[in-house]
């Protein structure tokens, strides 16, 4: 069985040790890369918390103190939960985040998701308990759905310490641009766009925060990374000169794709994971300083059965998996995958701004590399400048 499996998979696979990553050339059915992480054990916050009989939320020990809140009624001072938001938090990585940090006990977490009925089952079946998230409607493919959804979150009263940016869409198989509510290419105008807007409006809120942990943190990705053995795998992300994206990305008066060249699904999901890593990068250099906001990026692993392959073909997805667990042994669980971001969402240690987080084969986080189209300072500035207008901005 094992070598009817092998003699499935294409000549072109690539394997480059020390736990770095392993490619495939991108066919019919093997559409998106590798990579070679190992399994990662869950390193929680320092912050140890425990609640009394009268509920209150009392610190045992800290190595960073987060917000207090002043005047119990017993005149002692208490532990502020943390409050995060979480867009794509129905399933998969932002499901398995979600999990995680409701059962650290000290962060409130609001799921952003498209499907509130969705993401309201899948918090009861994971087991995360009542009072410790909500549930907000926001589609990230139309922009007055983002506007709506912060006008919500604020009239809510909630603070926001937190937000990550993680929701995605990708479309591999498909040969031709599908468009989101304002006209852009779908996985750009959701996965960079949508966030892009959503994390400028707020901005505001985490400027205001007075939590020592606020970070605004957007996932990326090995397969826009072209430093790497996956990230050179066709079709390679390449955002040109931004010509289509200045154009609008509508198909009709100028390409769908953000280089100007012809539609491809899996390269516009890797070309939105760029946007996605520049933006962070820009943010950083931007508002970091001013704010003491981290921003921060991260490759979780290769998480091999997740929602997010649900539509590619059945082969690759029947594949996948035990070609990862067995064969390059860089399989990582949705659930694995949570607690790293998870982490990179509480940990007091990871709190240096402009970074790439990854894991090594130790299950250590460490600043990664960014390839050079993923850390072009002039392209970032070039695309926060065309992004703004194209969300109304500017």
């Amino acid at each position: 069985m094992a070598l009817q499996a092998a003699s499935l998979v294409p000549s072109s696979v690539s394997f480059h040790k020390e736990g770095k990553c392993i490619g495939f050339k991108e066919t019919s059915f093997f559409g998106v890369s590798f990579s070679d992480h190992l399994k990662a054990e869950f390193h929680a916050p320092s912050l140890r918390i425990k609640e009394s009989r009268n509920g209150m939320i009392k610190a045992q020990a800290v190595t960073e103190s987060p917000s207090i809140n002043q005047a119990t009624p017993e005149g002692k001072k208490t532990l502020r939960k943390g409050n995060v938001v979480i867009t794509g938090a129905s399933s998969g990585l932002g499901l398995a985040t979600a999990k995680a940090l409701s059962m650290m006990g000290n962060w409130n977490v609001t799921m952003a998701c498209r499907d509130f009925l969705k993401a309201e089952k899948a918090a009861k079946r994971v087991g995360m308990a009542k009072g410790t998230y909500s549930v907000m409607h926001l589609d990230l493919a139309s922009l007055e759905s983002v506007r709506q959804f912060v006008d919500n979150f604020r009239r809510s009263g909630k603070p926001l310490d937190v937000l990550v940016c993680n929701a995605a869409v990708y479309l591999p198989t498909d040969k031709d641009p599908t468009f989101t509510a304002d006209g852009f290419e779908l996985s750009v105008g959701t996965n960079h766009l949508g966030h892009f807007l959503l994390s400028r409006l707020l901005l505001d809120d985490l400027k205001q925060s007075d939590y020592p942990l606020k970070r605004l943190i957007i996932v990326g990705s090995i397969t826009g990374n072209s430093n790497t053995v996956a990230g050179n795998v066709p079709p390679k992300a390449n955002l040109g000169d931004l010509r289509g994206l200045a154009g609008g990305l509508n198909g009709v008066n100028t390409s769908s794709m953000i280089d100007g060249g012809e539609f491809d699904g899996a390269k516009a999901y890797k070309d939105s994971k760029v946007c996605n890593m520049l933006s962070m990068l820009e943010f950083h250099k931007r508002f970091h300083e001013e704010t003491g906001i981290t921003f921060s990026s991260l490759y979780p692993g290769c998480i091999a059965e997740t929602g997010l392959f649900r539509n590619h073909v059945a082969l690759f997805r029947t594949l996948f998996p035990p070609f990862q667990k067995y064969i390059t042994k860089g399989y990582v669980s949705e659930e694995e995958a949570g607690k790293r971001l998870a982490q990179v969402v509480s940990d007091p240690s990871l709190t240096k701004s402009g970074v790439y987080w990854s894991w090594n084969n130790n299950s250590k986080s460490f600043e990664n590399e960014l390839s050079k189209e993923a850390s072009d300072e002039e392209k970032a500035k070039k695309l926060w400048e065309v992004s703004e207008k194209l969300v109304g901005l500017a």
